[in-house]
Parts: structure tokens; sequence; C-alpha cells
């Protein structure tokens, strides 16, 4: 019995002792690739700030990043499946869906009142949204900047018919105002303030929060959505990390932004305040589709005649299980 005493207290002693170190070579878990498409505009803020903050890597995820100028072109990189996420607003994204193509918007991650507008020359003789009336004027065939275009005119009386339209890429409308190849030009920033400051006293705006906001979305292949959930999540987690590093530190995200797209960082500072940057589904965003669509089969902009159920074209489970807040309230 008592030879077993140094045993037990022996025993006893070790458990105290720390356990040995693991010395064995720890193995990095490679990052998951995935391609990307979003645009240098303000509207994609959240996913330049997330990716010049590397919060995409810190949810495994190596981003090939697949840049373009405005959010048509992003989302037709998501069709011809080039990228499986891409940032885009709610039009370009509605006529797709019109067309028959199986995608989700999955969050917005923007949202603004103020940034479609109309800019016009002054010595066009337009002084009021009802001297555009016979005038050329410059616009983004399906985009937000055609949507708004319209819904200015109906706001004021006019119909499409009533002006000369000219079709425009975004990287075009600055010259064609300023060589007086249009009159004036439905935009969005950045170029809707670089034209009007160009322009100076010879420039007029024209913007209307009332009767449009846009939506800046994420979108994805439903079947991707589908067989990718923890993905999805995770792109999701980097962009709220990025929110609220934006939140808190509104002139560092400003100086990410001005480097990433090479835009001025005074013109970043000037139009920060009209967007709304948050990880959202706004509950106003299925309405506004249905607005959208009925406005492009009147006008015969699609050969879609019946009315999608877009509430089939939104996926709210990965948000909900990052972001249950994300649903309370909204914008």
């Amino acid at each position: 019995m008592n030879q077993l005493i140094p045993l037990c207290l022996a025993l006893l002693m070790g458990c105290d002792q720390a356990p040995a170190p693991d010395t064995k070579p720890r193995v990095a878990v490679p990052l998951q690739k995935i391609a990307v498409a979003y645009t240098n505009q303000p509207q994609s803020t959240l996913i330049q700030v997330a990716v010049a903050k590397n919060y995409f890597a810190e949810e495994g995820l190596e981003i090939e990043s697949i840049l373009h100028t405005f959010g048509k072109a992003s989302l037709q990189s998501l069709l011809d499946h080039k990228a499986v996420f891409a940032t885009v607003a709610e039009t370009p994204f509605m006529f797709n869906v019109l067309k028959g193509e199986k995608i989700f918007i999955i969050a917005n991650i923007e949202a603004s009142g103020l940034n479609n507008a109309i800019v016009a020359r002054r010595d066009a003789d337009i002084a009021q949204p009802s001297d555009l009336k016979g005038k050329r004027i410059g616009f983004t065939p399906g985009t937000t900047s055609d949507f708004f275009l319209d819904s200015l005119l109906t706001a004021n009386e006019l119909r499409r018919e009533d002006i000369q339209t000219v079709p425009l890429k975004p990287e075009e409308m600055q010259e064609a105002v300023m060589d007086r190849k249009v009159d004036a030009v439905s935009t969005w920033n950045y170029p809707l303030t670089q034209i009007n400051k160009q322009l100076g006293k010879n420039g007029i705006l024209f913007a209307d929060p009332t009767i449009y906001t846009e939506t800046y979305n994420v979108a994805a292949h439903q079947d991707y959505v589908h067989k990718n959930p923890e993905t999805v999540k995770r792109f999701l987690r980097a962009i709220i990390k990025a929110e609220d590093f934006s939140r808190l530190n509104p002139a560092e995200a400003q100086a990410i932004m001005s480097t990433a797209t090479k835009t001025d960082l005074d013109l970043v500072r000037e139009v920060w305040s009209i967007f709304n940057y948050q990880l959202v589904l706004d509950k106003r965003l299925v309405i506004t589709l249905e607005d959208e669509s009925r406005w492009a089969m009147k006008h015969r902009l699609t050969e879609q005649t019946e009315m999608p159920d877009f509430r089939q074209f939104i996926h709210s489970d990965s948000l909900m299980a990052v972001k249950p807040q994300a649903f309370s309230g909204n914008r």
C-alpha cells in the first residue's frame, strides 16, 4: 500500500503540468478562389473596402477582381460564368429576370435617392425639366439611367417621344456633353458630378428623390447559391466587416475608394453623403422591380408580357444567417 503512494503522487503532479507543445508544423488551409465582378462606381464601395482590408481573405476567400465601369457590364460577367458574384443595380437585374435568367439578389450594399439625375447645358436653352422637350439626351440603355430618364420625363408631363434619345456608355457621356453632341445626359456618379463641375455655371442638374430610389445589389446564379451556401455566407460576412469599417472610419474608406478607383479624393468625399452603405435586403426591392417591369413592358423594352414573381429571385436565407438585424426596419 505504501508503495502505491509515491506512484499516486507522481500521477497527480503530472496532471498539473502543462501538456507538451505541439511541435507538428501547421498546414495552412488554402483560400477558396472565386471571381467577383464589381465596379469602380461609389455604389461598390463595400466590395472595394473588403478587398483592400483583406476581409475576404479573413473569411477564407481569395478574390479575383473583374472590374467594370457600370453594373450592367458587371452582371454580364456573371451571366457569362466569368464571375460567381456581381454588383449591379436593380434595373439590369430586372431586365435579365424578364429574359428568363435564373439569378438571385442575395443582398443590397447601397441605396440612394440622389445618385441618378439629369445634367444639362444651360446654353441649350434648358432651365427647367420641361425644357428637355425636343433636346438630345444621352442615356445608358437597360440601366437606372434609362429608368430614371423616363421617370423624370413622366413627372414633368413629357414622354420619351418628346426628346431625342442618344444611347451612350457612362464613360462616353462627359465628352458627348462637352462636345455638344448631346444637350443633356441621364447618368449617375461619379460621371454625374464630374460633368456638372466641368460645365460650371453652364450646367444645371435635375434630381428628384421622390420618384426613384436606386438599390445596388450582389447577384449570383441561383444554382451556385444553392450548391455553395457556406461560400455565400463567408462572402457576406466579409461585406459586414467592410460596412462596419466604413461607418466607423469614413475618411479611410474614402481614401481606399480614391486609390482603388483612381478617383480624385475630393470627388469621393463630395458624393459620399448621398449613399447609404448598408448590407440589407430592402423591403421595397420587390415593389421597385415590379414598377420597373411594368415600365419595361409598357414601352416594349422586353418581349415578356407577364409579371414575374420577383420574390422567387431574392434569396434571403444567407443574409438572415449572418446578419438577422438586416431585416428589422430596413432603410
